[in-house]
């Protein structure tokens, strides 16, 4: 395979252009506006109505079921790959069962309309709007999932939530779960049939008599529904490339044609025997998934692993070409792409961009502990490199074994594409999967999820992304004895404030005190979330694909998964470090200002220039401290560590719904993903002892807060490798801006390869980049039309910077600009 290897490597050439399918196919997606697709939202409604008293589970395979069979489906020319989630390129569906309030506020313009947002704005009609308002919304009204979950949720954890904002858990009681990786090899290698055959099996050894049996009835029925309404989905299309083909003239494309209505016509039904029948049939269950769930973050593992095989016997049996593999994995890319996920805008702030999250692993390494890279994973680098397509969120995986040639390429695909892929540590990631209970044979061989959430493939059914515990606000109530200064409520009261604390010692531990105590509701919240879930919006076709639910004849949310985790995604933490370490700095170790001034200088926002020293000289001073996280000072540091530590072993004592119920795990895991809620987060805190000001966005994942790493990238990574990644299981988030003209060069190249092999060795989990210049984004803003595919990376996840709302626009600007 040397020559096909060379062929590979070729494709990455600078030199090399897109073919002319693959080009049009791409001019076609920037042609394509976001937009609300109704379809599904009416077809569910239908289906509901017939389905009423029926077991809740069943319902939601019929529902899929109605919907794959009544649902527009279309096939774009030129396309080498089929499936849609709605009737139009770049359409979102709606899913009504899980909220309905915030789409009918915002189809009335409160606060925006679709189409008049300042980020990820959706284009509707006037008959989609009528269809939704009249048809759809007045059935779901008190019977949705955040309907269910506010029923459920307790007043103070409402409070705490809601009102304090210490803790956001508003996007998973509007959503869905996802956040997994569905067993793609499984139906690789059995196909639908297969899984059908298992479910029929258990079904069959059932005793009816035992109640633990009775209760699994229902859920193994609705599989085997879910499961054939997939089939006759992929069926669907069959007969429609029949019907293209058969009126095709040109005679190339009607043999391309013919050749898809044979693969639709025999995968996901059976056992897929070649390339590309495995690539099919992976969007065989990918789409259905989502279009199920309403989950984002359905991802797909290690593609150029598990169809390796398949390449490697195609192309030494003639049946396939280098080229035809990088054409087709080119429109896996550009399908992956067009996929669309509808949120409310209080949640598009922390999603902005239009991000699924459908990570895709390449590298590390083998379960003997062999370098993995193979000739798939150099296609992948040339996808992303060629296309400048956000999705997939390409994950390059590096152990001690990875070559220096593939990092390079990696890093030359960066520097093209601007962000993607990132990088993440085996090193650390397998030991921190380890350490919560993975076998080792499923730790070796994970995958990443969503952001920087690694998992293994095919076998895990909890979520990640429970919310967004916001540790600044922490502080913030810490210093002011519990009350929250912008609503005046006290949720966890304290004896003392920032003005009569005797030592740094107490400040510490009246934080921690608030830890504790939004730790607790942020559980609450993410267990209401999961029992809602499981009773309202349970996923039979998703479970099917999840080892262990058929085994145990559960659902996901009845315990049904190999393994089960809930996690938190940390928002604002080093922010929270920068604050504590500015106190015990300035007001403690060299006494540079009172409590009383700093307390009076954050109360007033800094803008109160009759004292001595004035507000804003206060705030320079707090600014200029050596007192941040992100340039090797050991005392912020230590203190970001200590954050981290105390919060991951406290948060993982705490049990979720499914514990004892089957799974391994069982608990809540951390994570430092925070997407873009940062922004938003940095709405509710007030001025903070960092010199940041009240509103502004706090700390996004472990990255140094913007323009305060003043000391290099050396020095950056040094205060990075110290926190205690390996407890931090969720996934870890440390992003480094660096300017373009650093990596121009073959020497600039040699560096960035250099930097990230030393923070690997020295314990870092993760890292991605940023390679672009502040000019380059104000042109962006000015220019946009000529900018619209740009790519930057706005946290765990890449969007387009120019459909960003204005808020994320600035934080990214604002970011230091590192030169190598």
């Amino acid at each position: 395979m040397k020559d096909v290897m060379q062929q590979c490597l070729a494709l990455l050439d600078d030199k090399i252009k897109l073919t002319p399918r693959v080009k049009d196919l791409r001019e076609i997606f920037f042609s394509r506006d976001l937009s609300v697709c109704p379809e599904r939202a009416v077809l569910i409604t239908k289906s509901y109505q017939e389905t009423e008293g029926q077991p809740m589970v069943v319902r939601r395979a019929k529902a899929l079921d109605k919907i794959l069979s009544e649902m527009t489906i279309y096939v774009k020319d030129g396309d080498l790959l089929v499936g849609n989630m709605a009737s139009v390129p770049r359409g979102a569906p709606v899913f009504p069962e899980f909220a309905v309030d915030w789409g009918e506020n915002e189809l009335n313009g409160d606060p925006y309309f679709f189409d008049k947002r300042p980020g990820d704005a959706y284009q509707i009609t006037e008959e989609a709007k009528e269809i939704l308002l009249r048809d759809v919304i007045p059935y779901w009204k008190g019977k949705t999932h955040e309907d269910r979950v506010k029923s459920l949720l307790p007043e103070d954890t409402r409070v705490a939530c809601k009102e304090v904002k210490a803790i956001d858990e508003d996007w998973v009681m509007v959503s869905g779960d996802g956040h997994t990786i569905p067993d793609y090899q499984k139906v690789i290698r059995i196909g639908l049939e297969g899984v059908i055959a298992q479910a029929q099996q258990k079904l069959d050894s059932l005793d009816i008599s035992d109640p633990d049996d009775l209760q699994k009835r229902p859920f193994l029925e609705a599989v085997i529904i879910a499961n054939k309404a997939v089939l006759k989905f992929a069926a669907r299309y069959a007969a429609k490339l029949k019907e293209m083909a058969a009126n095709e003239k040109d005679v190339q494309r009607k043999a391309e044609l013919n050749e898809m209505a044979r693969i639709c016509g025999t995968v996901p039904a059976e056992p897929a025997t070649t390339f590309y029948e495995a690539v099919q049939s992976m969007f065989f269950v990918n789409i259905p998934v989502q279009v199920e769930s309403n989950g984002h973050s359905i991802s797909f593992g290690r593609v150029d692993q598990y169809l390796y095989p398949f390449f490697k016997k195609d192309i030494g049996e003639g049946r396939l070409t280098v080229e035809k593999a990088y054409e087709i994995m080119c429109c896996m890319w550009l399908k992956v792409t067009e996929f669309s996920k509808l949120r409310p805008w209080a949640d598009t702030v922390a999603f902005v961009g239009n991000p699924l999250f459908q990570n895709l692993t390449i590298g590390g390494q083998t379960f003997n502990g062999q370098d993995a890279v193979n000739e798939l994973s150099y296609l992948a680098l040339a996808c992303t490199k060629k296309l400048s397509m956000i999705q997939p969120s390409l994950t390059v995986r590096v152990f001690n074994g990875t070559p220096d040639r593939f990092i390079r390429e990696a890093v030359k695909v960066v520097r093209k594409v601007g962000s993607l892929p990132a990088f993440f540590n085996d090193e650390v990631i397998i030991p921190s999967m380890l350490n919560i209970g993975y076998s080792y044979e499923d730790a070796v061989d994970y995958g990443m999820v969503g952001c920087v959430e690694q998992a293994p493939q095919g076998k895990i059914g909890g979520r990640f992304g429970a919310g967004f515990p916001n540790f600044a606000k922490w502080v913030e109530l810490a210093l002011n004895g519990g009350k929250d200064p912008r609503s005046g409520i006290t949720c966890c009261a304290q004896d003392k404030d920032l003005t009569t604390f005797e030592s740094f010692d107490e400040v510490m531990e009246a934080f921690y005190a608030q830890l504790r105590y939004f730790l607790k509701h942020h559980v609450t919240a993410g267990n209401v979330v999961d029992l809602s879930w499981g009773e309202m919006t349970p996923n039979p076709f998703l479970s099917s694909m999840i080892e262990g639910c058929i085994e145990r004849g559960k659902e996901i949310k009845e315990g049904g998964a190999k393994y089960d985790f809930t996690g938190g995604q940390n928002v604002g933490m080093i922010s929270a470090a920068n604050a504590l370490a500015t106190v015990k700095k300035m007001v403690f170790d060299e006494k540079l200002l009172s409590a009383q001034q700093l307390k009076h200088a954050l109360d007033t926002n800094f803008e109160d220039q009759a004292t001595q020293p004035s507000g804003e000289v206060i705030r320079q001073m707090l600014l200029n401290a050596d007192s941040k996280f992100g340039n090797d000072n050991d005392e912020p540091d230590r203190i970001a560590a200590d954050i981290m530590r105390y919060f991951s072993e406290h948060e993982m004592q705490y049990k979720n719904t499914r514990y004892g119920k089957g799974p391994i795990g069982g608990f809540f895991i951390p994570s430092t993903a925070t997407v873009s809620a940062h922004v938003g987060a940095g709405e509710f805190v007030g001025a903070t002892a960092d010199g940041r000001k009240a509103g502004e966005p706090v700390t996004e994942g472990t990255s140094a807060y913007r323009s305060t790493d003043r000391k290099g990238p050396t020095a950056l990574m040094n205060s990075y490798s110290k926190l205690p990644s390996v407890l931090m299981p969720g996934g870890q988030l440390f992003n480094l801006k660096i300017t373009p003209t650093s990596v121009q060069t073959e020497e600039g190249l040699d560096h960035w390869v250099a930097l990230i092999r030393t923070l690997f060795e020295k314990k870092g989990m993760q890292i991605q980049f940023n390679i672009v210049s502040a000019a380059t984004l104000h042109q962006a803003q000015d220019a946009p039309d000529n900018y619209r595919d740009l790519i930057v990376r706005v946290a765990g996840f890449s969007s387009y910077f120019v459909s960003l709302c204005p808020q994320v626009q600035e934080d990214i600007i604002a970011r230091t600009e590192h030169v190598l």
